[in-house]
Parts: structure tokens; C-alpha cells; sequence
């Protein structure tokens, strides 16, 4: 189904709306300057028409009708105005600002007044959006900085139908508008795919020119000059990308001490090899190395993109290994950063970055001592040396990483099902629900935010009070595929009837990088206790078969619990008594 989006604005989007149609369902044109308006109004075609996303693109100008005297105060006025219309349920764009006019040109110091009100602009645009998780700053300023100001505007169109822009610069606004309803999916853009985690990247004519091993005769070319500087820029993008939280890898044909000599030392090189999550630098084929990192990195291999100058190995990757991306490459060295970033736009790019993505490197850095350290050691001593500590966070203050836990864990996850933002904070509000957010550290390092669930306390509190819920449902949310939760599971008699109105775990997810570790032991005992201490006696847990979840399939088994109920489709329904709980041996300690 198409996703509802509206854009709004105090010009002519009419071409650009139109343009949307091929992917989008459009809100219908109804002309332009009353966005406010009808964001207000209740009973307007906007609110009718209840759009998923919402696009505001707003010309600064036309805002404060060009009165740049009191610009600030037409500016403060309209953000006023638009907190009240953000709605939960629902995400939003607003346009950061690009002020233009013909008169700017003759006004006295135009120029500081122009970046004066443009700041003021975007200051308040990142307050509010500091202020609400589903408002998001969309980058008109960049297209209009890539065309140039004479490339976007155009007075003709403007005097003919308060059409503001060229044809081109509507055509790069569409496809902007594209990219961000794509990404606020989950999505990259123009594929509609899941981002892709890890770039891994030949090293000779890719991240620099000429071969590694050859420079007494002829230097490879990495500096600040010709085309050197295309490669040294080029690796500037490549860690741009890496500092976002995109992977790096290396499948390199080379000697592994040539190589890295230039990685270590050579003044220009930008990627250290401190940047790379894994490497591989021998004579081995590539696919086999590249099979070779996921299995290092535990993740499949629709995880990877490949980038190698070489076609045969391009070619080589692509037929044996056709869940890995491979890109093409350029033919000349000025086209390699475009290149890049053309890539991680495609593949990589996410609407937002949270504190775990920035730390990705580190933590797969660390997971391979721990894989080193498991090898050389039985099981049971290896989880002892790891001296794992687990720490309770609070889900409220990292909501981004709860959101990403729980929509793309696939492994390690017991129900399957999928959320909104909205959904999560109406759950932290819920008095009849509990949220557990876990950090997992050992000795190696910090593994971040890794496992969350949810438990339903079945319409009771500790003390047997029902919680003031008002009886809504639950949340609205979907499963990834499509269904409402009621579909997929029993139905809220048959669950009162079977549980007895006692706590349920409703979600149980952990990343897959510490999976195998008996980490779950803990937790579950974790929240055992905790529902404990409220009062419970016993609790009920559930799980929902899928076609990636199938390690945790005989979890609650594993953990003591009783099979209650059992579908033909392999749905279970679990109960144990918190007073007779069996004995489980794991090496994790919960920090209190």
C-alpha cells in the first residue's frame, strides 16, 4: 500500500506534488499559504485525509512577507503556531531555510541580514525538534545549494504562477521528499530496502591509486594534489560514512604487511586501520572472504555492500555471493566521492543516528577478541573470563535505540512484532505495562543497549489494582508482516482465560552480537524478580514462529517454563510459578 504523505507550503508545490504520485498517495492540491491553517483545522481536507507523513516546505521570504525588519518576530510567531499542530501517530519535515529575493541585493549588508534570519530560522526549527521524536529537518538549503541560487529560483515562474522554482529544482525537491517518506519507513531510497550494514572495500586503484608493495618503484597515489587528492577525499567520505555508523571492511588481494604499511603510516591515508570492524588481506578468493567476515561479524550476508575496482571480482562476488550489493565502479578518479556518497545514500543512509550506531566499530572490534578468546578456552571459562556486567537503562531516555531493538531484531526475537514511535511512548505511559532496557559490558569493552522486553501485567498491578488504561488497545502497532497484533495472537478473552489475568511477557528481543553468551538467563531472571516483588506469583510468556527466529524456538524450555497452550502453526503459550523456578547456570552479573 502507498504511503499518505501531504506537502504543504506558502508557494506553488502543485509539479512537485504531481511528480510525488508515481510512489506516494498525494493530498489532492489545494493551493498554497494556508498550511497552518489546515493543520488546525479539524475538519479540513488535511485532517480528512490523515497523512502518514507531512512535508512543510516553507519559503522564508513569502513567510514574513518580505518585511525583513521584523523578520524574527514573524518567524517566532509561526513556530509558535506549528507546535500545537504536531501530532503523535504521524511524522513531520520542516524546511530549513534558504531566504531569497530580489531585493537582497540592493539592501543595505543583505548578506549578514539574509545569514541572520536563515540562523534564526534554524534555531528554532532544531529546538522544536528537539522537542518532538517525530519532527525531523528536511534539507531544502542543500538542494538549493547544489543547483545554485540561479539554477533554482526562477522570477518567470514566479510572476507566471507563484511557482518559485525551475523544473529542475522541483525535480531534485521530489526526489528529496521521496528519499525522506523512504527513510522515515526504514527504508533506503529509491530501492524501499532495509539499510545495508557493512561497506567492505578493496584497497589497490580503490582506496588509493597503484599497488601497495610497488612504492620503491612507483609511489602509490594518496596526497593533496591531482589524483591523489580524488583517493584521499574519497577516504574522507569513506569516514564520514564509518564516524555515521556504517561498517568498514577490507577484502583486499595483497600482502598483508605491504598493505598495511600504507594503512599505518603513509602521511595521507584517512582510514587507520583502527576504522575497520574486519580485514581480510590475502590471496584468497574474495567471496570466500567475504563469507569469511560474516561469519566473524555474525550478520547475513544481505548485510554487505562490495567496491572494488576489479571487474572480475566484482563479477565474481555478484555470481556466487548475489545477496551482497556491488556497485559499480568509476572509471576516473574525480567521480570516486561522488560515487561513494551515491552509495551511502542508497544503501546506508538512516533519518536518524543513535549513540549505539556511533559506537558499531568499537563493539565488533571487541566481539572478535571475545571470538578469539572462546577459541582458546572451554565454553564455561571463556563466559567467566568475560566478566559480563548488566545494567537496567531507562527506556524513556533511549526511546531511538528501544524503537531499533525491537523493529529489526529478527534472531532473537520471540514474538516478531514491529512498532511505531508512538506506540513505544503510549506503552512507557501505560501503568498496566513494564519495560526492560538492558546494557550488556565485559571485559573487552562496552556491547551497548542489547536486549528490551515488555511485559503485559494482564490488567493487574502488583497489588491487584487494575491499571487506569482506560481499556484501550494495544497501541494500534502492526507486525512486520501487515497483520494487527490480534491477528497473529489469542484473543484478549482467551488470553484472560488462560493466563488469568497475570503478567505476560509480550516482547523479548537481544541483539544477535551477544547471543550464545546466556545473557538471556539473566535477564529473564531479572525481570522474574522484579514482577516478584510486586506481588506476582506467576508469570506467562509467548512465542510466534517466524522464518529467521528459529534459535530461540525452544527458549522458554530451555528456561523452565510449562507449555500451556500450543497452535498448529507452532505458536506457544508459556507459564511458570515464580516461587519454584529452576536453577540455571550463566556468568552474567545485574548491576544494580
Amino acid at each position: 500500500m502507498k504511503r499518505k504523505i501531504a506537502v504543504l507550503s506558502n508557494v506553488n508545490m502543485d509539479f512537485v506534488k504531481r511528480m510525488l504520485q508515481k510512489d506516494f498517495e498525494v493530498l489532492a492540491a489545494e493551493g498554497y499559504g494556508n498550511e497552518l491553517g489546515q493543520m488546525m483545522d479539524g475538519e479540513s481536507s488535511y485532517q480528512l485525509f490523515e497523512p502518514e507523513v507531512t512535508v512543510l516546505l516553507m519559503d522564508l521570504m513569502e513567510l514574513m512577507e518580505h518585511d525583513l525588519k521584523n523578520g524574527e518576530d514573524r518567524i517566532d510567531a509561526w513556530f509558535r503556531a506549528v507546535r500545537g499542530c504536531i501530532r503523535e501517530g504521524r511524522e513531520y519535515f520542516i524546511s530549513d531555510a534558504c531566504l531569497w529575493g530580489p531585493e537582497l541585493a540592493v539592501i543595505h549588508e543583505g548578506y549578514q541580514k539574509k545569514r541572520r534570519l536563515e540562523t534564526a530560522w534554524q534555531d528554532r526549527l532544531e529546538e522544536l525538534c528537539g522537542q518532538f521524536a517525530n519532527l525531523h529537518i528536511f534539507p531544502y538549503r542543500a538542494v538549493i545549494d547544489q543547483l545554485g541560487e540561479e539554477n533554482a529560483f526562477s522570477l518567470k515562474m514566479w510572476y507566471m504562477g507563484r511557482i518559485l522554482h525551475t523544473n529542475e529544482a522541483q525535480k531534485r525537491l521530489a526526489a528529496e521528499i521521496s528519499r525522506r517518506v523512504y527513510l522515515a519507513s526504514g527504508l533506503t531510497y529509491p530501492r524501499g530496502e532495509r539499510p545495508r550494514k557493512v561497506l567492505l572495500l578493496d584497497l589497490d586503484n580503490t582506496l588509493w591509486g597503484g599497488l601497495a608493495g610497488e612504492a620503491d618503484h612507483k609511489p602509490v597515489l594518496l596526497s593533496e594534489d591531482h589524483a591523489g587528492l580524488a583517493y584521499k577525499n574519497l577516504q574522507r567520505v569513506i569516514l564520514g560514512m564509518q564516524e555515521q555508523g556504517v561498517l568498514l571492511g577490507i577484502v583486499s588481494k595483497n600482502n598483508e604487511a605491504d598493505a598495511l604499511e600504507i594503512l599505518e603510516h603513509h602521511p595521507h591515508c584517512v582510514l587507520r586501520p583502527e576504522k575497520f570492524a574486519a580485514c581480510k588481506i590475502n590471496w584468497e578468493p574474495k567471496h570466500e572472504n567475504i563469507r569469511a567476515i560474516a561469519k566473524e561479524l555474525n550478520l547475513g550476508l544481505d548485510s554487505f555492500v562490495f567496491w572494488d575496482d576489479n571487474p572480475a571480482e566484482r563479477e565474481l562476488v555478484k555470481t556466487m555471493l548475489p545477496e551482497v550489493v556491488v556497485p559499480d565502479f568509476p572509471t576516473r578518479p574525480e567521480e570516486l566521492s561522488a560515487a561513494m556518497t551515491e552509495i551511502y545514500r542508497s544503501y546506508f543512509q538512516r533519518l536518524t543516528v543513535t549513540d549505539e550506531d556511533l559506537e558499531k566499530t568499537a563493539q565488533y572490534q571487541a566481539n572478535a577478541k571475545r571470538n578469539a578468546l572462546e577459541a582458546a578456552v572451554d565454553f564455561d571459562t571463556y563466559l567467566q573470563q568475560l566478566q559480563m556486567v548488566i545494567t537496567r537503562e531507562d527506556p524513556a531516555r533511549n526511546l531511538e535505540r528501544f524503537l531499533q531493538l525491537v523493529n529489526k531484531t529478527n534472531q532473537f526475537n520471540l514474538t516478531t512484532r514491529r512498532y511505531e514511535l508512538t506506540g513505544l511512548q503510549e506503552i512507557l505511559a501505560d501503568a498496566g505495562k513494564r519495560v526492560f532496557l538492558y546494557r550488556v559490558e565485559d571485559c573487552f569493552g562496552d556491547n551497548g543497549i542489547v536486549a528490551a522486553a515488555i511485559v503485559d501485567l494482564g490488567g493487574r498491578t502488583g497489588n491487584g489494582r487494575k491499571p487506569d488504561d482506560g481499556g484501550r488497545p494495544e497501541n494500534g502497532r502492526e507486525s512486520d508482516d501487515g497483520r494487527r497484533p490480534e491477528d497473529r495472537t489469542i484473543s484478549g478473552a482467551e488470553k484472560e482465560e488462560r493466563t488469568g489475568g497475570l503478567p505476560r511477557i509480550e516482547e523479548f528481543v537481544m541483539s544477535c552480537r551477544v547471543m550464545g553468551r546466556r545473557i538471556e538467563y539473566a535477564l529473564i531472571e531479572d525481570m522474574e524478580e522484579s514482577l516478584k516483588k510486586e506481588g506476582f506469583t506467576s508469570l506467562h510468556a509467548q512465542f510466534i514462529p517466524t522464518a529467521k527466529n528459529k534459535p530461540v524456538e525452544q527458549l522458554y524450555e530451555k528456561l523452565g517454563y510449562r507449555v500451556c497452550f500450543r497452535k498448529e502453526n507452532g505458536e506457544k503459550e508459556y507459564e511458570i510459578d515464580l516461587a519454584s523456578r529452576p536453577q540455571r547456570v550463566y556468568y552474567s552479573k545485574i548491576k544494580q
